[in-house]
Formats: structure tokens, C-alpha cells, sequence
């Protein structure tokens, strides 16, 4: 009796699901290769790598270029910014966290506080980064884009000077045990921030 054209055509189909799961599995491969090779040029290549090593799980597209990675590099530094600032806030009381009612900076204000708007300074320069990153910022090399560029460069600078100012007055009036507990977040974000900034240098610098 021959044999039925089945296993044959089971065959194929094996061969063409697992052909399409290797295609699938290189991408975020290449993806990762190339998130390893820029944070090489990063203070922090560690943190750098753990920090946007999510980028390109779950089915989404990793970064491909400088510049797509410069942006991811900077809406994560935003997204730590934020939670810093809201442990702060979470970790002092009410009473020193909010601008509500709180004296502003260089007021007469607590390093707590001060920190706290510090930090939120820092998620707005940050968000701004990202998103003129994100824009449309014309041709590599053309005024316009260094231009664009520059704002970037600016706006993550200043977020980068808020996070060292926030652990700058954290050595004045601040309990030991409070100090430690905000550093320890804070310098996570500076660290990312820093990261990011050395990324965002990378788009100008004909990588």
C-alpha cells in the first residue's frame, strides 16, 4: 500500500514554523547585540544594558539605530525619576513632599523637599528629551537636527544637574538612615541619566 503524502507535508510544516521562530528569535537578538555594543561608550555599561535590556521583549521591535536607543535610554531615566521622586515623597510625609502648601526652593525649604522638586524638574527635562528626540528632527547632519539635537542634549544635562542636586542636599539636614534609603534611589537615576546623556551624544557623533 504507498505511503500517504501527510508526513511529507507535516514535514514542511514543521520546517517553515521553525524557520519563522528563528527569524523571530534573531531580531531581538540582533537587537540586544546592539544594545551591548553602545552601553560600551556608557560610564555604566551594566546598568545601561539591565536598564533597556526589556526593550524588544514581548513581540515589540528593539531599538535599531543610535538615536532609537538615545530615546528608550531616555524615557527609562524618566521613568525612574518618577518613582524616585515619589518614594521620596512616599518616605518623608506629606508635610515635606508636596509643592502644595511648601515652601519653595532655597526658601528655607528642607533638602527633602528640595529633593523632591528636584527630582520632578528632572522627569520634565527628561520627558521633554524624549520627546523632541521622538520628533521629527529632520536630517542627520543638517542644522535643523543639531538644533534638535542640542535641545536634547540641554534638557538632559539639566535633569542630570537636578538628580546631583538632589544628592548634594542630602548631606544637610537629613537623618543617616532617611539619606541613605533616598540615595540609594536617586543614584540609580543618576546613573541611568548619565547613561542616557552618553547615548544621546552618540546620535551627533556620526555612529
Amino acid at each position: 500500500m504507498p505511503r500517504s503524502g501527510a508526513p511529507p507535508l507535516l514535514a514542511a510544516l514543521l520546517l517553515a514554523f521553525s524557520a519563522a521562530a528563528a527569524a523571530k528569535g534573531a531580531a531581538p537578538a540582533a537587537g540586544t547585540d546592539f544594545i551591548r555594543k553602545s552601553c560600551r561608550e556608557t560610564q555604566y555599561p551594566s546598568v545601561c544594558v539591565q536598564s533597556l535590556s526589556s526593550y524588544g521583549a514581548d513581540g515589540n521591535s528593539p531599538p535599531r539605530s543610535p538615536q532609537e536607543l538615545a530615546r528608550a535610554a531616555l524615557s527609562v531615566s524618566a521613568d525612574r525619576a518618577k518613582s524616585a521622586s515619589a518614594y521620596v515623597r512616599r518616605l518623608v510625609g506629606p508635610g515635606l513632599g508636596g509643592s502644595a502648601g511648601g515652601a519653595k526652593k532655597g526658601s528655607g525649604s528642607s533638602p527633602a523637599r528640595d529633593c523632591v522638586e528636584n527630582m520632578a524638574d528632572s522627569v520634565g527635562h527628561l520627558r521633554d528629551a524624549a520627546k523632541e528626540l521622538g520628533g521629527n528632527m529632520g536630517r542627520a547632519g543638517t542644522p535643523a537636527f543639531r538644533w534638535h539635537l542640542s535641545n536634547v542634549q540641554t534638557w538632559c544635562s539639566a535633569a542630570l544637574t537636578d538628580e546631583n542636586t538632589c544628592l548634594d542636599g542630602l548631606s544637610r539636614g537629613v537623618d543617616a538612615r532617611t539619606r541613605a534609603a533616598i540615595r540609594s534611589k536617586v543614584v540609580d537615576v543618576v546613573q541611568v541619566t548619565s547613561n542616557a546623556l552618553a547615548l544621546v551624544n552618540r546620535v551627533g557623533s556620526g555612529h
